[in-house]
């Protein structure tokens, strides 16, 4: 049996027989000769008592045993006769008299004794239960009562043994089922089980709580008194796992191999519970397990502190003990359990999962209170961040001391107990973050140790439930984050936004307090912009010296916040300066004037001019804010803004590559850049050059322009004390401001000279009075002031200056061909002069090094220019092994000529190039644009002054003077033949007023007073904000076809009432249509020819 608990044999019953042992050697203490005398030593009955029993047995055995039976236990004489036939107590008390005992005091103790086993037996727990009414047991209770006052009279013939006698018997007798087959004295429950306990302590050595050698033959002889005490197998297997537990529990937990054995014994009795429904077994089992349960859940609530290193070993028994009871007491015995599906309840699981949560609480608490208790001032580290460390080792400890062993019950015990962990740190931590009003650095170093944790913590979680059923989700659904990083990052976008608002009032303060006076510094710039830019560096230093796991993904709020810092400085700098059409006078009302016209005026004191201001004292002597001086340091503090920006923006790589928290892969893939202070600078540069140039031009010149130049007699009142006055002006500029936007600020102020020198002689007022002959003096003087700006080659560049002087820029086909070509598509440019060709694929190329580009020289007055373009395109186009199609032909030419001039063709100029040279154009290419495999369109470019059509007549010689509508008429009337039947679409797109050479011929005068005009009413546009419209049209969904796309943001309106006449369309198409056909066959007959 030993074999079968999992038992060794003890050391001494491998040393042969008692006694023997080899000289030397010291014996082993003598072992019983026989299991009867052996369980007499373990029960620790004496000697003499053992003899008194044998010689009452014998009396009660007479004549049925042998002398020789005196040698044999107690128990092989008593089992002499039908042991279940007789009530032992009773026998006992008539067999042994006073003169048995040493002294009447043990004679009545023993009696005593007796009749209290009786008592229990019969009337306290009977076999059968008893009527109230038993006569048997009334007086059996009134005997028993008067013997404790008075000893009994036992012997043969005693009256009051006879009666006790008949009481007994009459109650030992009584059966279930009526039968009396024996005497049932000692197998009422719950007294049998106690007696039975007690012969099972017979199976323990007394001195050191093991099992005897002898287990097997002490188990038999048990056996043998099943018969009286009413024990089966169940009962017995129950008993024994009790007593073995309870032995294991007084060795003090440390006997392994009785706990091996108590857990060997239990699953028996799990067994037997299986198999009876008995109340009286059930409710010994219920009591029995959950003694031992409570037991076992004692220690496995709170297994930490129960279990280290030196006692793990025994961890594995208990938890399979506590289990194995708690599987027994709810399958088996519990009521409810049964009523449920046994599939919807892991016994074993629950349990286990009630020992990890509950023991990893009880720790946690109190590594709480170790880590308060470790903090001193050798230790300054946050309470929260040391409980972090010690729930991590906890964490880990767990997973390898403990989970293991957990692991047999459940498989994601390491889950469980990291879950638990996770929750209760998350608990402190909620309420850690809740109280945080700032970062430091203590807050940073718990927040990272929390998020330490909680990767830890999730990653063993992870690992635990790598074979689970749903992967370890139900686990981590358990773990909500603790978004350590996002407090850190909350807490860090607070300390960002209240650097860049104090850094926001800091501007508003000094600014108001700045001077912008020259001389502060060797570069003249405004003191406070280095001061500024010192603040943002230190706000730059003290961001990347925070603590903080994730700079990269913070950073952006902080550039964006210094970023409009900036742009608030550079608004305040160049605010309250004014702007150019602050300082251009308002012009006189125009009037209408006809031949013949009679002008009568009124007598006034003094002629009105156009509203002017002189100069101010402070003006030029370095007092004014305003001054020249001043605004020179605005513009040089600004242009020190833009350079330090490239500074900081390298200054932020570094400093990410050299922080933790950055990766190289990632930093070099991020741009931080101060866009919005870049942009408010270069356009506050342009705005500062502006208004310094207009300033100085009709404000502090202004007394010149409009009291001096030209009034009265030309030739004393040129342009001379204007160049004297410009000269000092040029010197302070080119003194003060930084050389790099030098240049821009004197262009600014030429062509602000130039726009007032306009102003005076063309609007000038009735002071002023040109003849025909003043144009050599005027074309001098403006040679003079274009002179000036040259200054004999130490000035502006010729370039400029002849560009500012002619006012010639680059149109819209620059602009268009620019935009798609950024837009991805492949761009052929097609125009009359080669040089500008080759300039606008240039620039285009430099501002866009992947642009596909190609040019070709064409004269859309000339017939044969176009001709020449078609097979160049087409050769073009086969030595590429190009699809022969076009996407999109944008017809864009436009002139104006000062003279009627007729071209090759003998037609007019202007209206082929406006109008037949497109048409001739679209229809060339109108097999190319068929062929497209995307939905091609035709765009042609119109203008608002169509309007002004009130009628076509379309005879060949009245074409001329309808140029303006009949492109507009062309596009509809192309759309209405081709959308419908090959799909491509034609748009007419107005880009509005936009400056560009279309008034080259024209006088220079003329076009330059006609562009400042339209520039004072904020009219002209350039045309790289005046191609809104050529881009709608060119990629509007081809639903957009046949529309008027004007002013741009996809905004399209209705034209004339004339430009939608069908039937007018019809007489324009065909009056074209045949004059092609006619330049076709004379240029047949030239080639023929």
């Amino acid at each position: 049996m030993k074999k079968a608990l999992g038992l060794k044999s003890s050391a001494s019953s491998k040393g042969g027989s008692p006694g023997s042992g080899g000289a030397g050697v010291k014996a082993a203490p003598q072992r019983p000769a026989t299991v009867g005398e052996l369980m007499r030593a373990q029960m620790r009955v004496s000697e003499p008592a053992d003899a008194r029993i044998r010689r009452g047995l014998l009396r009660i055995a007479a004549g049925q045993v042998d002398v020789n039976m005196l040698n044999m236990n107690f128990m092989s004489i008593y089992l002499g006769r039908r042991a279940e036939a007789m009530v032992l107590p009773l026998e006992f008390l008539q067999q042994f008299k006073a003169s048995d005992f040493p002294d009447l005091q043990e004679h009545e103790a023993w009696q005593g004794r007796n009749l209290k086993l009786i008592e229990a037996g019969l009337l306290v727990h009977p076999f059968v239960p008893l009527n109230k009414s038993d006569s048997s047991a009334q007086r059996l209770k009134q005997i028993i009562r008067g013997a404790y006052d008075r000893p009994l009279e036992t012997g043969k013939n005693s009256e009051s043994m006879q009666v006790l006698r008949t009481a007994v018997m009459s109650l030992a007798g009584r059966s279930h089922d009526g039968t009396s087959d024996g005497c049932h004295w000692a197998d009422g429950f719950p007294l049998n089980l106690h007696l039975y306990q007690m012969l099972v302590e017979a199976c323990f050595d007394s001195d050191d709580s093991t099992v005897v050698d002898e287990i097997d033959e002490v188990i038999e002889l048990l056996k043998k008194t099943w018969v009286i005490l009413g024990i089966n197998q169940m009962l017995h297997n129950l008993c024994f796992a009790w007593a073995l537990f309870n032995h294991f529990v007084m060795s003090g937990q440390v006997d392994i191999e009785l706990l091996s054995a108590a857990e060997n014994q239990l699953v028996e009795v799990a067994k037997d519970a299986k198999t009876t429904k008995d109340p009286n077994y059930c409710k010994v089992l219920s009591s029995t397990l959950s003694s031992i349960m409570g037991w076992t859940e004692k220690r496995l609530l709170a297994y930490h502190e129960t279990f280290n290193t030196s006692n793990i070993e025994s961890m594995q028994g208990i938890v399979s003990i506590g289990v194995t009871a708690a599987k027994v007491l709810v399958e088996d015995i519990s009521h409810e359990y049964r009523r449920r599906r046994k599939e919807e309840t892991d016994v074993a699981r629950s349990r286990i999962e009630t020992y990890v949560r509950s023991s990893l609480r009880t720790a946690f608490a109190q590594r709480m209170e170790e880590a308060d208790s470790k903090r001193s001032s050798r230790n300054p580290t946050p309470v929260m961040s040391i409980l972090a460390k010690d729930i991590g080792d906890l964490a880990i400890k767990e997973k390898n001391l403990y989970s293991p062993i957990l692991k047999t019950w459940h498989p994601l015990a390491s889950g469980v107990a990291v879950a638990t962990l996770h929750s209760c740190y998350g608990s402190e931590l909620k309420q850690f973050i809740a109280g945080l009003t700032e970062l430091t650095p203590e807050t940073v170093q718990v927040l990272k140790s929390a998020d330490k944790l909680e990767k830890d913590l999730v990653n063993i979680a992870v690992e635990d439930s790598v074979d689970s059923d749903d992967g370890g989700k139900s686990l981590i659904r358990e773990m909500p984050p603790y978004e350590a990083e996002n407090a850190i990052a909350n807490l860090v976008k607070v300390w960002i936004k209240e650097r860049v608002d104090r850094l926001k009032g800091w501007v508003d303060r000094n600014l108001k307090q700045e001077t912008w006076s020259p001389g502060a510094n060797r570069d003249n710039f405004a003191p406070s912009s280095v001061e500024m830019l010192r603040i943002i560096g230190e706000t730059l230093d003290a961001f990347f010296e925070l603590p903080i796991p994730m700079h990269p993904a913070l950073l952006p709020d902080l550039t964006v916040g210094l970023d409009r810092s900036l742009q608030l400085y550079v608004s305040k700098a160049k605010s309250g300066c004014g702007s150019r059409s602050s300082f251009i006078p308002e012009l006189p009302p125009l009037t209408r004037c006809e031949v013949g016209s009679k002008l009568l005026f009124k007598k006034k004191e003094k002629p009105q001019n156009p509203q002017h201001r002189g100069p101010q004292n402070g003006a030029t002597n370095g007092t004014d804010p305003l001054g020249l001086p001043q605004l020179c340091v605005r513009l040089n503090t600004l242009q020190y803004i833009r350079s330090e920006l490239e500074n900081l923006e390298k200054k932020i790589k570094t400093c990410l590559r050299n922080v933790e928290s950055a990766q190289a892969d990632i930093t070099n893939g991020l741009e931080f850049k101060f866009e919005l202070c870049q942009a408010a600078c270069q356009e506050g540069i342009q705005h500062l050059c502006e208004t310094t140039a207009y300033k100085v031009t009709f404000f502090d010149l202004g007394h010149i322009l409009w009291d001096t130049l030209y009034i009265g007699d030309l030739a004393s009142s040129r342009v001379d004390l204007l160049l004297r006055e410009l000269d000092p002006i040029l010197e302070t500029i080119s003194g003060t401001v930084h050389i790099k936007v030098r240049n821009r600020a004197i262009t600014a102020l030429m062509k602000a000279t130039f726009d007032g020198f306009l102003l005076v002689i063309l609007a000038g007022g009735p002071l002023r009075a040109f003849t025909r002959q003043d144009s050599q003096i005027i074309e001098g003087d403006f040679r003079s002031l274009r002179d000036l700006f040259l200054a004999d080659g130490d000035g502006l560049p010729e370039e400029l200056v002849d560009k500012a002087s002619s006012q010639g820029i680059s149109g819209l086909g620059r602009a268009a061909a620019a935009a798609l070509a950024r837009e991805g598509y492949s761009v052929v440019l097609a125009g009359r002069s080669a040089q500008l060709l080759s300039e606008t694929a240039k620039e285009i190329r430099r501002q866009q090094p992947d642009a596909c580009l190609e040019a070709f020289q064409v004269d859309l007055s000339s017939y044969r220019s176009i001709k020449k373009f078609e097979a160049s395109l087409n050769q073009w186009i086969r030595d590429s092994n190009l699809e022969p199609s076009i996407q999109l032909l944008i017809n864009n030419a436009g002139m104006l000529a000062k003279s009627h001039r007729v071209t090759e063709d003998g037609i007019d100029e202007v209206m082929q190039t406006n109008y037949i040279g497109p048409f001739i154009l679209t229809s060339i290419l109108l097999p190319l644009l068929k062929n497209s495999p995307v939905p091609s369109r035709v765009v042609n470019l119109t203008s608002f002054t169509h309007r002004c059509v009130s009628e076509i007549d379309v005879s060949e010689e009245a074409l001329q003077g309808v140029k303006f509508v009949c492109l507009l008429v062309f596009s509809y009337e192309l759309h209405r033949q081709l959308h419908i039947s090959s799909g491509i679409s034609v748009m007419a797109a107005d880009p509005g007023v936009i400056e560009t050479r279309i008034m080259r011929e024209l006088p220079p005068c003329l076009s330059q007073f006609a562009f400042f005009i339209l520039r004072t009413l904020n009219l002209l546009q350039q045309p790289d904000t005046g191609i809104g419209a050529v881009l709608d049209a060119a990629l509007a969904p081809p639903e957009a076809s046949g529309k008027y796309f004007f002013g741009g943001k996809g905004r399209t309106i209705r034209s004339s009432v004339l430009s939608y006449d069908i039937e007018v369309a019809k007489k324009l198409w065909a009056a074209s249509s045949a004059l092609l056909q006619e330049l076709r066959l004379r240029d047949c007959e030239l080639r023929t020819g």
